[in-house]
């Protein structure tokens, strides 16, 4: 790659980033409060990230720097000699570890152990979920607001899967803040090993190799670190990683982790897309993706046969989106600001390295999913933790760059700032 090439994906990453941050603050862009962060200024800016310019050192901070020198110091050598499932082990490992360092710059309750616990996240309704049953059966009608029994915001806005997740954790005695982000982190660093299974899988065993400290040292790990998001990455991540091993175990499992995807988020269905690239991509395996399909519409059955249709909790969910403070979000502000926030969470090496991005069909697959999702108005802002699930696999990007250990402190150097700097929301 050109050294021209790798200059205008950055150049136009930074200027993209620059005219959000200057139009969000010329318009006067602020919308919602931070209640529930004890000591956080009273309204958070979305510029274009949700959070609050707050400077701040933490627990995390010596932590999260001494992963990001060791592996910019030592991952791309690691990465090339290990045995390639003790690379993968330590790619895990690793990026656990960076995760969690991240949110513990916030310290352990602000960023750890109570981010899913504010009025309007998961946690906050499952003491009230006496009756799974009787939950999904009468789930559609409550998905609206401005009724007596209307759900809360997150629980609304997301199909019941993300909640009984966290409900079935809750019946295991692992209550509370701290269990579920236990649960959301090492799910969410699954990541590291599911991007560069798929790569190695579809033909790119180099590439994938590449690959392994860039997804350990993922900026985005500033907001998998605690969300639910972090969740949904991890899972649909291994749906395809499973598919592109193309066994018949393997699609089978990974079509129920890919459909029990689409009942954690409305806005994964898009992730069939990186299914079928998965099945089809270098040599076309019909049976694979056949398996898959049959194994999702089981989960799609079982919910149904529950009590809950997806067609309709999504066509509910739109309507309460715009119930909301979507109607305060300019859609010609966000269509390109969401791209925007997208630069923070794949940082500057991914940028780099898309112009080249047409060599991995799963790179451009992911750009696909993403374009669809920002055009349909349906994420305007927080695609920071929204998108996650479809930015990781953009991060093979990186590994067309030469002197990977530069790119590698450029990204650690993004994710340390954005997290010292703002106070995310995420």
């Amino acid at each position: 790659m050109s050294r021209a090439v790798r200059t205008r994906g950055d150049v136009v990453a930074l200027a993209l980033l620059a005219a959000a941050v200057a139009v969000g603050f010329g318009f006067g862009i602020r919308l919602h409060g931070s209640e529930h962060f004890p000591g956080a200024p009273d309204t958070f800016g979305e510029w274009p990230v949700l959070g609050e310019w707050l400077p701040h050192v933490g627990i995390g901070t010596p932590l999260s720097i001494i992963i990001a020198i060791a592996v910019v110091a030592w991952g791309p050598g690691l990465a090339s000699r290990l045995r390639w499932r003790t690379a993968l082990l330590l790619a895990y490992v690793t990026s656990a570890g960076w995760i969690l360092s991240l949110a513990l710059i916030d310290g352990w309750h602000r960023g750890v152990a109570g981010q899913l616990t504010s009025q309007d996240e998961y946690l906050s309704a499952v003491p009230a979920i006496t009756d799974i049953g009787v939950f999904l059966r009468t789930f559609t009608a409550r998905i609206l607001d401005f009724q007596p029994d209307s759900l809360i915001t997150h629980v609304a806005g997301h199909p019941p899967g993300a909640t009984l997740v966290f409900v079935w954790l809750d019946r295991l005695g692992l209550s509370g803040g701290g269990w579920a982000a236990m649960l959301c982190v090492p799910v969410g660093a699954l990541t590291a090993v599911a991007v560069p299974v798929s790569v190695a899988a579809l033909g790119k065993p180099g590439l994938a190799r590449a690959t392994l400290p860039f997804i350990a040292l993922f900026p985005g790990a500033v907001w998998m670190g605690v969300s639910a998001d972090a969740l949904f990455t991890g899972v649909t991540a291994c749906g395809i990683a499973l598919l592109a091993l193309r066994t018949t175990a393997s699609a089978l499992v990974g079509g129920v982790l890919l459909g029990f995807g689409a009942f954690l988020s409305y806005g994964l269905a898009l992730i069939a897309v990186m299914a079928l690239v998965a099945c089809l991509a270098r040599s076309r395996s019909w049976r694979t993706l056949g398996l898959a399909v049959l194994a999702a519409c089981v989960v799609v059955v079982a919910f149904a046969w529950a009590g809950f249709w997806w067609f309709d909790g999504y066509h509910l969910v739109v309507e309460r989106y715009y119930q909301g403070i979507a109607n305060d979000r300019p859609y010609w502000y966000w269509v390109w600001a969401n791209l925007a926030s997208l630069t923070l969470v794949i940082g500057p090496a991914v940028a780099a390295g898309l112009p080249r991005a047409w060599r991995l069909p799963l790179v451009t697959a992911a750009i696909a999913v993403i374009v669809l999702a920002d055009v349909s108005g349906l994420s305007k802002s927080e695609v920071e933790r929204i998108w996650l699930p479809f930015a990781v696999w953009l991060v093979p990007a990186a590994g067309f760059l030469p002197r990977p250990r530069w790119w590698l402190a450029a990204q650690a150097v993004t994710a340390l700032m954005v997290n010292h700097l703002l106070l995310t929301n995420w």
